[in-house]
């Protein structure tokens, strides 16, 4: 149990990684046709194209989980539930707190909420791919905590 605990912490941990990663290298790369509407809405719908990137890791979940299910991948349920839980804090902090697709959280006041906000203005001022910075999402350079 503690090890599937343990893999649970580094799995979150990772997905950090992994989302600056492919936001860095892949959203801003070669899939940027997809990530692009997300940086500047050229459409009337609430959903973008860039709500596609969420099916990939989204599957990856379901894949572990299924693999645990079936006897193939003992922590498999460890790291679809870190790969979940990953996916709900940025779902919560990206869409909901920060881009307000929801109505929540308006008024949160903290010192990092303040400085994840200002992190990501600092993303979407680049319109284009290029010259971007500030990729992840929960791990804020400090600079940004200042006033």
């Amino acid at each position: 149990m503690f090890l599937q605990i343990l893999v649970f912490f580094a799995t979150f941990c990772i997905m950090e990684f992994m989302a600056w990663f492919s936001h860095k290298y892949i959203m801003h790369g070669f899939l940027w046709s997809l990530h692009a509407d997300h940086h500047k809405k050229d459409h009337d719908s609430w959903f973008e194209r860039n709500d596609a990137f969420f099916l990939f890791y989204a599957v990856v979940s379901i894949g572990c989980f299924l693999l645990w299910q079936k006897g193939i991948f003992d922590l498999g349920i460890a790291v679809g539930l870190g790969i979940f839980a990953y996916g709900l804090a940025y779902f919560t902090v990206h869409d909901i707190f920060i881009h307000q697709r929801f109505k929540l959280f308006r008024n949160a006041n903290n010192r990092f909420s303040r400085a994840v906000r200002r992190a990501h203005k600092m993303h979407h001022k680049h319109v284009g791919k290029e010259h971007g910075e500030c990729f992840g999402m929960l791990v804020v350079p400090f600079k940004y905590y200042k006033k």
